[in-house]
């Protein structure tokens, strides 16, 4: 049997833990769906709401950093995605960065009507992508599999939100380039959590949620990515702060340069400096150790509820193919789900039949993952 409380003792990660406020008692194995709360996060947004704004007020945007906080977040995460420089700004929701970067890929492929998207993919972008399609009209379409002749671009999360599968970047941004067509990335169940390469990888254009494993707080601001090479292209979301000069109040758009014009409305400074914190926590962690540490945690996960018996697994054996969750499957999975959050342990449940456990490597110890696992026995009731 796994020596866990040894894990713990030579875990490089050990001190995390102890940087985020989780409530006495609670094994929380739901950070790929809301992460918890950073201990730094309530004197930073406390200091920015008596000092920044309430002391300073309006001379907070220039004063304080306020108008270079999208691009300084947008920056920090660039350097945990493997992007260039400039190539990232943070605020917006994951879905309206989405439509950016859908506009902005269909742009740069006038004449193709497609937009090929992954089946199983999070509704949000299918939903977004179908949208945009209706709005062209002129044929525009989705279509679901390998991209062909007529596709525009390729549309795909990183990692499966209900399995916790992860899908070859390189390969299918190289399938989708092949064809002539782009890579929009989905990165929201794997930034923070896994080894991400944007730039080596010839990815496009990728979005992102910040309130999962980045630990922003409840609807925190998301970012988007473009690369270099496609940073020409006008936006459709052509809003005030993506203009060259903001406060020129211009009555004709003229864009920013660089990834600047793909700003769109004003930042959302409070959002902002909660997510800057958890970035900043990610950013402090060894990724390699990071990585090393979901893997042997889900690993040990897996095997655990397979020795329980009467539960499947959706989540791939493959560490390669793997994200930072466990998905298990069983016919009373939502009554499971309850009785396990009675215990302590807190995952979700996805209809029809999953249960889903984020593993977090920074909030979490490997006892964590003993105890969640000893509650899932009892919790089965069999």
């Amino acid at each position: 049997m796994t020596d866990l409380d040894a894990l713990d003792r030579d875990d490089p990660l050990a001190a995390f833990p102890e940087r985020f406020d989780l409530p006495s008692g609670v094994v929380y194995l739901d950070g790929n769906s809301l992460g918890p709360l950073p201990r730094a996060t309530r004197p930073a947004v406390d200091a920015l709401l008596a000092g920044a704004w309430g002391r300073d007020l309006i001379a907070s945007w220039e004063g304080n950093g306020w108008m270079a906080a999208p691009l300084r977040v947008g920056e920090a995460i660039g350097r945990l995605i493997g992007a260039e420089t400039g190539s990232v700004i943070a605020g917006d929701s994951t879905s309206i960065n989405l439509f950016k970067a859908l506009a902005a890929a269909l742009a740069l492929r006038p004449g193709r009507t497609e937009i090929a998207v992954v089946a199983d993919d999070f509704p949000t972008d299918h939903y977004i992508a179908g949208g945009i399609a209706g709005l062209l009209g002129r044929g525009h379409r989705l279509r679901a599999g390998a991209p062909g002749p007529e596709t525009a671009v390729v549309l795909a999360g990183h990692v499966d939100f209900r399995t916790g599968r992860m899908r070859p970047m390189v390969a299918l941004t190289a399938e989708a380039h092949a064809v002539g067509a782009l890579a929009v990335w989905d990165l929201s169940h794997s930034t923070g959590a896994v080894p991400l390469a944007l730039a080596a990888a010839g990815a496009d254009f990728a979005v992102g949620c910040g309130y999962k494993f980045l630990n922003g707080g409840p609807g925190a601001p998301g970012y988007l990515y473009v690369a270099p090479r496609h940073q020409g292209v006008v936006p459709a979301l052509a809003g005030w702060m993506g203009h060259a000069a903001p406060f020129a109040f211009a009555s004709g758009y003229a864009p920013a340069q660089g990834i600047a014009r793909f700003g769109v409305g004003t930042p959302p400074i409070l959002g902002l400096a909660a997510l800057e914190v958890g970035v900043g926590l990610a950013l402090a962690a060894d990724m390699a150790a990071l990585r090393e540490k979901s893997l042997r945690m889900s690993t040990i996960f897996m095997e655990g509820a397979a020795a329980l018996g009467g539960f499947g697994c959706l989540t791939p054996a493959d560490p390669d193919a793997r994200g930072s969750q466990v998905c298990l499957t069983h016919p009373e999975a939502a009554a499971i789900m309850g009785r396990l959050a009675a215990l302590g342990v807190v995952g979700d449940f996805r209809p029809p039949d999953i249960l889903r456990f984020g593993i977090t490597p920074l909030t979490l110890r490997y006892r964590d993952i003993g105890r969640a696992l000893a509650c899932l026995a009892q919790a089965r009731g069999e």
